[in-house]
């Protein structure tokens, strides 16, 4: 990979999206290009995010970004991602290098209704393993591993990843 696409980049476009009615906080890796310049979490409109929820939850598939919102909100979803900052190129997840993880312990006190996390996809799996686990009171905070929602994740259906997801949501 020629280190001359790496772009050193911090989730500050990007707020946690959380509330004190938040129970189940879901982590990707980072945010994809389309996610920053649509300005909101799973953004690409390939990426089956909120397919798979409005599918959990019987709902309407959201459009806009306040749709998402509304529907996060009602199922008491938090989104957020393992990294702070990080080099990277383009969109890759494999290129990822030089990380800052966020402040789990930080967030996790100022949001003491989070009882789960949902880890979403490979990257941000081993990434959390790595960073954030040790901050976290894994007897009351149940941990679930997803496989990412990402199309490039073409193994699996969307059926397959609700059936998933379902577990750590329901």
């Amino acid at each position: 990979m020629n280190s001359n696409n790496y772009q050193h980049i911090t989730h500050e476009s990007i707020k946690p999206f959380i509330d004190n009615n938040s129970f189940i906080l879901i982590l990707g890796s980072f945010p994809s290009i389309k996610t920053r310049e649509v300005g909101f979490y799973y953004g690409h409109p390939q990426n089956r995010f909120y397919k798979v929820i409005s599918n959990i939850f019987n709902e309407q598939l959201p459009t806009s970004i306040e749709e998402k919102k509304e529907l996060l909100v009602k199922h008491h979803i938090a989104l957020y991602d393992v990294i702070y900052s990080c080099d990277i190129s383009n969109s890759e997840d494999s290129s990822i290098r030089n990380v800052t993880p966020i402040n789990i312990k930080e967030l996790l006190d100022k949001f003491p209704n989070i009882n789960r996390i949902i880890v979403n996809g490979n990257k941000a799996k081993e990434l959390f393993n790595r960073y954030l686990i040790k901050d976290i009171d894994t007897q009351n905070i149940e941990i679930g591993y997803a496989p990412s929602t990402s199309s490039a994740n073409a193994k699996m259906s969307l059926e397959q990843l609700v059936e998933i997801y379902k577990q750590f949501i329901i």
